[in-house]
């Protein structure tokens, strides 16, 4: 591609007299680029430090749409009203020789992307998704859009964080404004045809299963949906379908953290995100609900706990919603109270699949790699083999024979911002009980660091600690996270200790609970026939197929075992 033309960016006053201003610094071609032709624009104002109000939109008109937002939306809107009555709120206005409108909607669109990963925006405003399809400078989008963001990072940094950094937040990766796959907006759009259906025939407790191993892309189908179903129950005109009442659930601390994040910095029901248990407790069978989304569904109890009193959570989230979403992976169950047997799971998913609601993911979205790293990824938790590690030029997969040269190496690449979000990660292999306030820690050889959630945080980030992941705050590259921490979670290099519990035998990789300190994982379980029984064999490689599929761009590996560390070794040496 040859070079493009550069982005034109001219900021003023959110008002009449600095929409004047513009117009009079603007000279030459510029005053068609910003005034006559298509325009992407950002309002914002800052009420305190780090936090921000912003709109994003675009426009074939600037100063009329301007003049619509600051004298009609004022009275119809209170977040237009908030805007033009501050003093310091700015207007952004941003032209390119190769706009048009397909491209001006598509930035638009990945700029509403970026601003949902920035943590300093606290309220994002726009009532459109704009994803577009094909259009003649589609493959333009991604380069244009870079030399828009660095420019704006320029103009204000803490508005604009370094590209690579927001790419790195949690935010960011579970945001509604992905540019979706054809797998998943055929998912979505299935989806949305089966709630139309169930609506119109008011067939209630229907499931939709949608499937896929790690990384696939089914959480940013979820937080697709969720805020779609939103805008559609907001939206006056649209009359196909009512959605009022719907909810996301996640078994998972630290997710339900990024998607009531997401949907207060969107302006939606935040007590519409919850934990399963809150939503049962607080919901009778005899009050329905429209939609329930269930993200992470293999983490559902299918027990009782204390706190909660049924057997099967998926069962009674379905008895409280016309239509239950839940995403499933079977290879990421982690605790014996969320245990199905296979034979469950093959009921589950015949059930489904006979009324047409079960959606199976094939793509692997997450790991940057060669099909054939994936695939000794896969061998080696799947078919428990050790088989000759590829060479790939995309994706670093590395073994080590020294935990703390890995550690240095992952604190390397956490240092370097082209790199980004790195962490290390072990098996659950070593105590961890928060007891007495003292600190667990994972020792291996001369490495030893605390487990997750012991660190204080680091003081700039005291009062973000509600709102970011593990992996985001500072402090955790001193830590070691497990998967309780980063299930659903991207780094970009993660560093792995499996531990004692990960054994390499008679050329088989092989499970020992009775070193594990993953109790979860361990204990007996009381099946459907009442018989109790160790399922241990089938839970804890579970627990090393969530860890082995975090990294983005690299994965490094250390094994305490000494007979596994030397097989990986050995596989790892290319002639």
């Amino acid at each position: 591609m040859s070079e493009l033309p550069k982005p034109v960016v001219e900021q003023g006053a959110f008002s009449q007299t600095g929409l004047d201003e513009i117009k009079k610094r603007v000279t030459g071609n510029h005053v068609e680029l910003l005034l006559e032709y298509p325009t992407v624009y950002i309002v914002y104002d800052q009420d305190k430090p780090n936090a921000y109000q912003v709109y994003v939109g675009e426009t074939n008109d600037i100063e009329q749409r301007t003049q619509q937002h600051l004298n009609d939306d004022v009275h119809v809107r209170k977040d237009w009203q908030y805007l033009a009555d501050s003093p310091d709120s700015q207007l952004l206005v941003i032209g390119h020789p190769h706009f048009n409108k397909s491209l001006t909607l598509d930035i638009e669109n990945n700029m509403m992307l970026y601003m949902s990963g920035v943590d300093s925006v606290k309220k994002l405003n726009n009532r459109r998704e704009n994803q577009q399809n094909k259009y003649y400078t589609a493959n333009e989008k991604g380069p244009i859009f870079s030399a828009i963001w660095r420019k704006l990072h320029r103009v204000n940094p803490d508005l604009f964080p370094i590209e690579e950094i927001v790419r790195d937040s949690a935010l960011f990766k579970a945001s509604p404004f992905h540019e979706l796959t054809k797998e998943q907006d055929n998912a979505r759009n299935r989806i949305l045809r089966r709630i139309k259906t169930v609506f119109r025939s008011k067939e209630d407790h229907q499931l939709i299963l949608v499937e896929g191993e790690a990384g696939s892309g089914k959480t940013v189908l979820l937080s697709t949906l969720f805020y779609q179903l939103w805008q559609l129950g907001e939206d006056l005109n649209y009359t196909e379908f009512k959605t009022a009442n719907n909810y996301l659930l996640v078994n998972h601390d630290e997710q339900v953290k990024v998607y009531q994040n997401i949907a207060e910095k969107l302006g939606m029901q935040v007590a519409n995100v919850s934990k399963p248990t809150t939503f049962i407790n607080h919901h009778s069978p005899d009050e329905q609900v429209d939609v329930v989304l269930v993200d992470e569904a293999h983490l559902l109890w299918t027990q009782g706990k204390q706190s909660y009193r049924g057997h099967n959570q998926l069962k009674d989230i379905m008895a409280r919603a016309k239509l239950t979403v839940a995403v499933f992976d079977v290879k990421k169950m982690l605790k014996t109270e969320g245990y199905w047997t296979p034979g469950e799971v093959q009921k589950l998913e015949n059930q489904v699949e006979q009324q047409g609601n079960l959606i199976q993911f094939k793509q692997q979205l997450r790991m940057d790699a060669s099909e054939a790293t994936t695939t000794w990824i896969r061998n080696l938790i799947d078919r428990r083999t050790v088989t000759k590690i590829p060479q790939d030029s995309k994706y670093d997969l590395k073994i080590f024979d020294d935990p703390v040269a890995m550690y240095q190496a992952i604190v390397a690449k956490s240092q370097d911002e082209t790199h980004g979000l790195s962490r290390i990660l072990a098996t659950f292999d070593w105590p961890f009980k928060l007891k007495d306030k003292t600190i667990d820690m994972v020792t291996v050889g001369k490495l030893s660091l605390p487990w997750n959630l012991q660190l204080p945080l680091a003081q700039d980030q005291r009062g973000q600690a509600k709102r970011l992941a593990w992996a985001e705050q500072h402090q955790t590259i001193g830590e070691v996270g497990s998967t309780y921490t980063i299930q659903g979670f991207d780094l970009n290099y993660s560093g792995v200790i499996l531990g004692p519990s990960v054994k390499y035998r008679n050329g088989k990789i092989v499970f020992d609970p009775s070193v594990s300190q993953n109790v979860n994982a361990t204990r007996k379980r009381t099946l459907p026939n009442g018989t109790k029984k160790h399922v241990d064999d089938e839970l804890l490689p579970n627990e090393l197929n969530v860890l082995l599929t975090r990294g983005v761009h690299g994965l490094y590996i250390y094994a305490v075992d000494d007979e596994l560390r030397t097989a990986l070794l050995q596989e790892s040496k290319h002639e």
